[in-house]
């Protein structure tokens, strides 16, 4: 049952229990009810509209895929690139204890000392002697 469905529901107990509107707890109750609805098809349409956006991000995902084929053919492989953009596994998680929020910071940064965290400015120190013991 969609939300739709069930205000409906709910408007057809309201007409079944033969509410006077004429009261203040049934004036609130007409009112309550019609908000629900118009609350009802405002949520339908938006669902309608993120459906519609959705295929459209759809194709366009579809498009630059294929964009991306023609221009690099099927030799092109993201692991092997000589872009040299760093690979995924030179990047670590950090997580603030101030705020508790994550980012991912590359080596150059870690073995930097430390950084600010970019959400709450709390300073971030970083520590590679046990790493420098483990070496020797």
């Amino acid at each position: 049952m969609n939300i739709t469905e069930k205000v409906s529901y709910i408007k057809g107990l309201a007409e079944g229990l033969s509410l006077d509107e004429t009261t203040k707890e049934g004036k609130l109750l007409a009112a309550v009810i019609d908000a629900l609805d118009d609350i009802a098809h405002q949520v339908d349409e938006m669902d309608m509209d993120l459906a519609d956006l959705t295929d459209v991000v759809s194709d366009i995902d579809e498009a630059v895929m294929d964009l991306e084929d023609d221009f690099y053919g099927d030799e092109y492989d993201d692991e092997e690139c000589d872009c040299g953009c760093e690979d995924d596994d030179d990047l670590y998680e950090i997580t603030c204890p101030k705020c508790n929020n994550s980012i991912t910071v590359d080596f150059d940064v870690i073995a930097a000392g430390g950084i600010l965290c970019p959400n709450c400015g709390e300073p971030l120190e970083f520590d590679l002697s046990a790493l420098e013991d483990e070496e020797e």
